[in-house]
């Protein structure tokens, strides 16, 4: 994108102060997070795609909190793999940490038309050549075995997410599920032949709430 996001110094530094506590490199990746910004308050305005309005408030709890997962998409990154980021909305977790992470081929699972469309676009714009939308119901995805990983923002219970995308996993493949709480109750009715590998605290810059990164492999 050629012009300047629109938004004051109050929202840009929210941004790069959270971005420098999270181990980013604003003057690197600050510029095209705007660019996302700017078009999801534009498109929102008419589509509906988030409840949340306030573009300050877009940039903790949709941009700081989907980046705060991004050191554990790092091995991935280095190394080209590739992460579908099931039930999307918007972007979300995936197209936040396909800017930071180049070389993540990112495939962001959305069934409704206008997210899709929305993402397209963003796709479009800001030149995400390894992010791609698919336009579909999670488990309706056919590519079995495709994917290192899968992530999920908001989405369902561990269950259901592993009952829904669990297919698109490769045999050493890993679910990072971004939750709240530590979900003790959802862990404890994974289904047969999966297994936690960690958990881990995760801190949100800006947002007074429990944030957790858990880990989930095949047995």
């Amino acid at each position: 994108m050629n012009t300047p996001a629109p938004f004051d110094a109050a929202l840009r530094r929210t941004l790069d102060d959270g971005l420098l506590a999270l181990g980013l490199d604003p003057s690197a990746v600050s510029a095209p997070l705007l660019d996302y910004l700017a078009l999801l308050v534009r498109w929102n305005k008419t589509y509906n795609l988030t409840a949340v309005r306030d573009p300050h408030e877009m940039v903790v709890k949709h941009l700081l909190d989907s980046l705060a997962m991004h050191p554990y998409v790092d091995d991935l990154a280095a190394r080209g793999g590739s992460l579908a980021d099931l039930g999307t909305g918007p972007g979300l977790p995936g197209i936040p940490l396909s800017i930071v992470k180049p070389g993540l081929k990112v495939t962001l699972v959305e069934s409704n038309g206008k997210k899709a469309r929305f993402m397209r676009e963003a796709i479009r714009q800001l030149g995400l050549r390894d992010a791609r939308v698919a336009e579909s119901r999670i488990e309706a995805v056919d590519e079995p075995g495709a994917y290192n990983a899968i992530t999920a923002r908001a989405l369902a219970t561990l269950p259901l997410i592993l009952e829904l995308g669990g297919h698109l996993l490769k045999p050493d493949g890993r679910l990072l599920a971004m939750k709240g709480v530590h979900p003790a109750d959802e862990i404890a009715a994974l289904p047969a032949g999966w297994t936690v590998e960690a958990s881990h605290p995760m801190r949100v810059p800006g947002l007074d709430a429990e944030r957790h990164m858990v880990v989930i492999a095949r047995q």
